[in-house]
């Protein structure tokens, strides 16, 4: 062998070692990177994990404050139907009464008014006991018609309630105006 021969084959073999150096460095390299891709994987996999189940927690508070709303005004509604049949029906009844004639209403009269022309006798007669002051009484048409006056002003505040309610059912932080008062 020739010293070329040697320098040749003493070069190659630096150039082997070196490749095989840079190639197993490669492959360290390779393992500590993927080592720490797989631990920073980890990291976000265990931040993705606590994102979610916040959210879930977030989700869960959200529809239990829902269903919670849900009932009240389930309630508010089944109080709001009761109140109103519970005038309609009080309003039939006084309907009943009327047509029947167990009651009769009537007006208060101004002892002082002598334009009423009414001819209603101012002191009792001998059969009467009651001692109130003068009273007329109405047609029965037009008590039905004060009942069914009177019919729709209860239901329109029974209505008026319930919207009331409602409104302070879906918006409790809202307060009504300084001075207003409710029924």
């Amino acid at each position: 062998m020739t010293p070329v021969q040697k320098l040749a084959g003493l070069v190659v073999l630096i150039l082997v070692l070196m490749a095989s150096a840079a190639g197993v460095t490669w492959q360290v390299q390779e393992w500590r990177m993927g080592k720490r891709l797989a631990e920073q994987a980890g990291q976000h996999q265990g931040q993705l994990a606590e994102v979610s189940a916040a959210a879930a927690k977030q989700v869960s508070a959200e529809q239990g404050k829902r269903l919670t709303l849900e009932q009240k005004l389930s309630a508010s509604d089944r109080q709001h139907t009761r109140e109103l049949s519970d005038a309609q029906r009080n309003q039939v009844l006084l309907r009943d009464r009327l047509a029947t004639a167990d009651v009769r209403l009537s007006v208060l009269l101004d002892a002082t008014d002598s334009a009423s022309g009414c001819n209603v006798p101012a002191a009792p007669g001998a059969a009467g006991v009651v001692h109130a002051a003068r009273r007329a009484q109405l047609d029965p048409a037009h008590a039905q018609r004060i009942i069914a006056i009177t019919d729709a002003g209860d239901q329109g505040l029974i209505a008026l309630r319930a919207c009331q309610a409602y409104v302070r059912a879906i918006a409790p932080d809202s307060s009504p105006a300084a001075g207003a008062g409710s029924p």
